[in-house]
């Protein structure tokens, strides 16, 4: 089929839905009601749901459906036979209703297959993961600083969880325990004889069996540092300490995430308390790496903008737009000062009036005026970010900017590795639930059965606590779950494909689904994929 055949197909099927797309996104309207934001989520500036369709969200009029509908990730995915086999399941459209929870699903979804399967588990994990949520309410970071320490250390406090009763008394008393960090042998010595240390003799026979404990003994020879870093993060390490499940679920979070760390030759503390401390907003920008290296290498710029959110939006939204700025920056001031004139500016002109009287951003772009180009060439990537407001705004914070900004080169490692990206992101978020979680449990506030399925499951429970509300929803709608469970093969294949992921956090995909152009685009794509694969064939 040739380009041109494409792209007719393209406006055909859109131009058929444009007058159904009103009535459509009523339906959905009527039967999904709206998802919004709820008090008590991890870190709220980087939380976000996204909506799910009102009545008044499509009018007459309104092209972003078909707008979608003629994007390259949508002719993409048209071609694609799990795609194609989602979109024939009669449950998909109320799993793409809600996009917030159907993104983190996919982009785990070994993690929920079993939970799908499940519904009163998935509903008892989903209210855990928002009482979890709730609690996490004014967090101080003490929690991101803690899994920057086991990260850089992870071997050390892998084998000191295995230990939780000697690790309590070690976190009830870190200054006893500081000096070790200059003699691990000291430390092994005294562990074998508890009885005459204080900080130990309370403890004994857990200290013994530390001792006895060779891995361990080893693991804490060659990083005695580990003690210094546990005396220097007491009151965190103190939490966890109480509750032996939350605590040994950390240690493999904060192992996991130093393997990857390893892998990706970013190995580092200052980054991993960066990433604990913006988790939503780094598993965001996980789903789009491109934009993610993107940013990473032009730490500064990226940062600036991100200080003027509207502006950075609309900027993403039309990345090609702005791509000559590249070779002269003082051009895109004089152009932010009247914007009235730009079309790519006039819609946001107070916005970028802001960014214009910014002389810090304005400056960080003039030092690196390349961002302009990095932000074209990775234009899909930025689009499908900026097509979701809530999304956008939980990815491109100024705090976890100003995080890649401070840690560059870590971020810029993390950025030539996706898969390294994702785990490390998931495993930062993981370890933020399973802190407070562990606080709870300590507390009364959280049973043993859902600490051992917090603990069973962490990448599902971090997942449900990052969005409480679309999960709360989702554990209310059987069809959607359904349709999970059904089409585990198929999201597994597509959880990390950045053209499903563009589409899924696109806020008119719900209503897109819906819509009688939809089926037809599907079935056309079949048809292209047949006639392709045929003449491959015939040409071999």
């Amino acid at each position: 089929m040739t380009a041109t055949t494409a792209n007719n197909r393209k406006f055909l099927a859109s131009g058929a839905i444009v007058v159904a797309v009103a009535a459509a996104a009523y339906g959905v309207g009527r039967v999904y009601p709206p998802i919004g934001p709820v008090a008590g989520t991890i870190a709220p500036a980087d939380r976000y749901v996204s909506s799910q369709i009102n009545e008044g969200d499509v009018t007459l009029g309104d092209t972003s459906v078909p707008q979608l509908m003629q994007s390259d990730a949508f002719e993409v995915m048209t071609k694609d036979a799990n795609f194609r086999a989602l979109a024939r399941d009669a449950g998909f459209a109320a799993l793409a209703s809600n996009p917030a929870a159907m993104s983190a699903m996919a982009a785990n979804p070994a993690a929920f297959a079993a939970l799908a399967k499940n519904p009163a588990a998935f509903a008892a994990m989903a209210k855990n993961a928002q009482a979890t949520a709730a609690a996490a309410r004014g967090a101080d970071g003490r929690s991101a600083q803690a899994f920057g320490a086991m990260a850089g250390h992870a071997q050390a406090f892998s084998a000191l969880a295995q230990h939780p009763q000697a690790f309590a008394a070690m976190a009830a008393n870190p200054a006893a325990f500081a000096a070790y960090g200059k003699d691990a042998n000291a430390f092994a010595a005294a562990a074998r004889n508890p009885a005459g240390i204080a900080a130990m003799a309370s403890n004994a026979k857990a200290f013994q069996a530390l001792a006895a404990d060779s891995a361990a003994m080893a693991a804490l020879s060659r990083d005695a540092a580990a003690f210094d870093a546990m005396a220097k993060n007491a009151d965190a390490f103190s939490a966890l300490a109480r509750n032996a499940q939350g605590l040994a679920a950390a240690a493999r979070s904060a192992e996991a995430f130093a393997s990857q760390g390893r892998a990706a030759n970013a190995l580092d503390a200052s980054a991993a308390s960066a990433m604990a401390m913006n988790s939503q907003a780094f598993s965001a920008l996980a789903l789009q790496p491109q934009a993610f290296a993107a940013l990473a290498q032009h730490p500064q710029a990226f940062a600036a903008l991100g200080r003027h959110p509207q502006a950075f939006q609309a900027m993403a939204r039309n990345a090609g737009a702005f791509a000559s700025y590249a070779r002269d920056a003082s051009a895109f001031q004089a152009a932010a000062q009247n914007p009235a004139g730009v079309a790519a500016m006039a819609r946001n002109a107070q916005a970028f009036q802001a960014l214009a009287k910014d002389s810090a951003a304005m400056s960080a772009l003039s030092r690196d005026a390349s961002a302009f180009s990095a932000l074209a060439r990775n234009a899909n990537a930025f689009n499908a970010l900026a097509s979701n407001a809530q999304a956008f705004s939980a990815a491109m914070n100024a705090q976890a900017l100003g995080a890649m900004a401070q840690n560059a080169g870590a971020f810029q490692a993390l950025g030539r590795n996706a898969n390294a990206l994702a785990a490390s992101a998931q495993a930062a978020q993981a370890f933020n639930s399973q802190a407070t979680a562990a606080s709870m449990a300590a507390q009364g506030r959280m049973d043993p059965q859902a600490m051992a399925a917090m603990a069973a499951n962490p990448q599902a429970f971090a997942a449900m606590a990052a969005n409480p509300a679309a999960f709360a929803a989702l554990a209310q709608n059987p069809a959607a779950l359904q349709a999970f469970a059904r089409n585990a093969q198929a999201f597994n294949a597509l959880g990390r494909n950045a053209n499903f992921q563009a589409l899924a956090m696109n806020a008119s995909f719900a209503a897109a689904v819906q819509s009688p152009g939809f089926s037809q685009a599907m079935q056309a794509g079949a048809r292209d994929a047949s006639f392709a694969a045929k003449s491959s064939s015939d040409n071999r």
